[in-house]
């Protein structure tokens, strides 16, 4: 950035999306080799063994905030009973995933993103999933660009 720039906002913001291109690159990272199976994150987070932001818990699901933020409000919905990636849920799964995007709309209600949010799901390596635990990443709060991707 050149000394010309005055605008302490513009100089602030530049910085900001530098900031969230490195944490989406380290996630991209991380996922190169991620491997499914064991306990992962969420489990424990699920067990109370380590601390999480929790927005919400069911018997079915919780819902927590990200500790790495792509937006003003991002949240995480998991299910309580694993199940790895999406592309691994059968028919017997609807119940369950149809559960978590209800309460991704619940949550996202309470957070006051009544604007719009995006929920994705991250699937595989390909996918950018670093977490082998069924996850929606709810955010909002702020204009959101479009192709995500």
């Amino acid at each position: 950035i050149s000394a010309e720039v005055g605008d302490v906002q513009t100089f602030q913001l530049y910085f900001k999306q530098i900031n969230l291109r490195a944490m989406a690159s380290d996630e991209v990272s991380k996922a190169q080799t991620a491997l499914p199976g064991g306990d992962t994150i969420f489990g424990k987070i699920i067990r109370k063994e380590i601390p999480a932001a929790i927005l919400y818990e069911d018997d079915k699901c919780l819902a927590f905030k990200d500790v790495a933020p792509q937006a003003p409000v991002h949240f995480l919905v998991i299910p309580k009973d694993p199940i790895a990636m999406l592309s691994d849920s059968t028919a017997a799964d609807a119940g369950i995933l149809g559960h978590l995007l209800s309460t991704a709309a619940r949550v996202a209600g309470e957070q006051e993103l009544g604007e719009g949010y995006r929920v994705v799901i991250n699937n595989g390596k390909h996918g950018a999933q670093s977490v082998y635990h069924l996850h929606l990443h709810v955010m909002g709060g702020r204009q959101l660009s479009w192709p995500p991707g």
